[in-house]
């Protein structure tokens, strides 16, 4: 049995039949393909909304851009940016996840309506962050995370990166699960290009299948990421593609993933992948459910 068609324990609801699909709505000015779109709370809002109706089955609500070499924003900040933009998808029946590493946010995105904490540090970086995983009970992602992004490109240095990238999420497992987590509430995330190079990228990719000793639903986001960029290279420059340019191969990478048990996968531009993961559901269907 593919890991997305095991639901969450003790959310039935959270199972799509298919590998599901969450739309990112970035309430920043620098993230990396779409700084600066979405700063205004209302347009945030429509934007999220959009992206549900065009398929998405979580919005992932994010203020503070994790693009390599971007500068920590202040937790003022962060709030200012993702409270009402939270509040206002949570009011318009919008199922939020709440992209940030600071507990505090998190708890307060919680309270407005988010139904997912997705810290990219998996709780690292703020050390209140399980206690507050612990405290909403709500599903909560751990991502593979080496060091802020400022360092982490300095920081992708292994010799077999898909079993010491998975060693290290499940250790940071078994720290957040002492720390008070359920088992039951994780959901884990390969971490593509954080402390990742491209080779890295697409090794993980290619194995997403060992995820499935760590027994959690996977989580993977690849949307317009650099490894892309470079495939996708101007074949007489050398150019790199342009970030909103690599949606195409997003929906590839979406199919891929969903074939081998993605849980969900976390994409900028919707309706090219939610076509991906039915088209995947449905050719899985036809062959009886194989793979």
């Amino acid at each position: 049995m593919n890991a997305y068609t095991s639901p969450l324990p003790g959310l039935p609801h959270w199972d799509w039949g298919r590998c599901g699909v969450m739309g990112i709505v970035n309430v920043t000015p620098d993230s990396f393909s779409d700084g600066g779109l979405w700063l205004d709370p209302d347009k945030a809002v429509a934007h999220g909304v959009e992206l549900a109706a065009q398929g998405a089955d979580i919005v992932d609500v994010g203020g503070e851009s994790t693009r390599p070499g971007a500068v920590r924003v202040t937790q003022d900040e962060e709030l200012r940016r993702v409270l009402p933009v939270v509040r206002g998808l949570a009011g318009a029946g919008v199922r939020v996840s709440v992209d940030t590493m600071r507990a505090a946010v998190a708890e307060a995105a919680v309270a407005a309506g988010a139904a997912v904490i997705n810290d990219v540090s998996g709780g690292r970086s703020d050390p209140g962050m399980i206690a507050v995983a612990a405290a909403t009970g709500v599903p909560f992602v751990v991502m593979h995370w080496r060091g802020q992004s400022t360092v982490m490109d300095d920081l992708a240095r292994y010799d077999d990166v898909v079993g010491e990238v998975i060693d290290e999420v499940e250790r940071q497992m078994e720290a957040v699960v002492a720390g008070g987590v359920d088992p039951s509430q994780l959901i884990v995330d390969p971490g593509l290009g954080f402390a990742k190079s491209r080779e890295d990228d697409w090794a993980l990719l290619a194995r997403l299948d060992a995820w499935s000793r760590l027994g959690r639903p996977v989580l993977v986001a690849a949307s317009r990421k650099r490894f892309l960029g470079t495939l996708l290279a101007d074949p007489a420059t050398g150019e790199v593609r342009p970030a909103r340019a690599r949606d195409a191969a997003t929906a590839a990478v979406s199919a891929l993933a969903a074939a081998q048990g993605a849980w969900a996968v976390r994409v900028h531009e919707v309706p090219a992948t939610a076509d991906a993961v039915r088209v995947e559901a449905a050719l899985r269907g036809a062959k009886g459910g194989a793979g």
